[in-house]
């Protein structure tokens, strides 16, 4: 909290980049080189623009709308036969689906209402509902799965902890909710919080099994070693990739 939302801001880019970094490692496994350094500046660029770049009037979709001009002509150049589209293709979905989707978390730490530290606390209520759906699916499937949820992409995962790890959320983002009752808005009852926490701990499944996928496909265990015990940046973000739009929705409707 003492960084304020600034800080938030540069510590969600940061995240972002070493993460969509990591993409692009599993990506080179598959013998395709995406266009990284320009790509993590994009990336970067498109986490810090709602605070620095949109009071400008530069929105998102004027900034990937450049990165995939850019791209495209870099690719004329610097790519030869099927590399081309392989390379445009890897590198913009990179960028949309890691930056672009938590640019969106981003958004959540800047709200200013009721209080100055309405954006911070949704920001970590937001985190905590997804990654306490990880630790609740983890203890429940442990402890009674038996039925897989998808065997050929994460043979870990079952049914029953999946429903163990919704609720998990459900119950931590109300009683989140009822902590930080002086900061949130009024309507953000427990009640509702729980209602919200159900898709959004959904969401946080189904993002980790497109990491798998990915990882799958790379043929990779883990997206890298950057944090030990759990992997990579990737491994620890990949929840919150689907998750941070949703969230963010929810929030401005309220």
């Amino acid at each position: 909290m003492f960084l304020g939302s600034t800080g938030a801001v540069w510590l969600i880019s940061l995240i972002a980049v070493l993460t969509l970094w990591e993409f692009f490692k599993l990506i080179r496994r598959l013998g395709i080189e995406p266009f990284n350094r320009v790509g993590m500046v994009a990336g970067a660029v498109l986490c810090l623009a709602p605070l620095y770049l949109e009071p400008l009037g530069i929105d998102h979709g004027s900034l990937l709308a450049l990165t995939a001009v850019v791209f495209a002509v870099r690719i004329l150049g610097e790519r030869s036969g099927n590399q081309r589209l392989d390379t445009l293709a890897w590198t913009l979905f990179g960028i949309v689906y890691i930056p672009f989707m938590l640019s969106f978390l981003v958004r959540i730490a800047l709200i200013s209402s009721p209080t100055d530290m309405t954006g911070l606390l949704l920001t970590v209520w937001t985190i905590a509902v997804a990654k306490f759906c990880d630790v609740g699916a983890l203890i429940t499937g442990l402890a009674i799965g038996r039925h897989k949820m998808a065997p050929e992409i994460s043979p870990k995962k079952t049914w029953e902890g999946a429903v163990g790890g919704i609720l998990t959320s459900a119950g931590v983002g109300a009683g989140l909710s009822l902590l930080f009752v002086d900061h949130v808005p009024a309507a953000f009852t427990p009640l509702l919080a729980a209602i919200i926490a159900l898709p959004i701990a959904g969401l946080a499944i189904i993002s980790d099994l497109v990491e798998s996928i990915i990882k799958r496909h790379a043929d990779a265990k883990d997206a890298g070693a950057t944090i030990p015990g759990i992997g990579g940046v990737f491994d620890l973000s990949d929840s919150l990739i689907l998750t941070s739009p949703i969230a963010f929705l929810a929030f401005t409707l309220l």
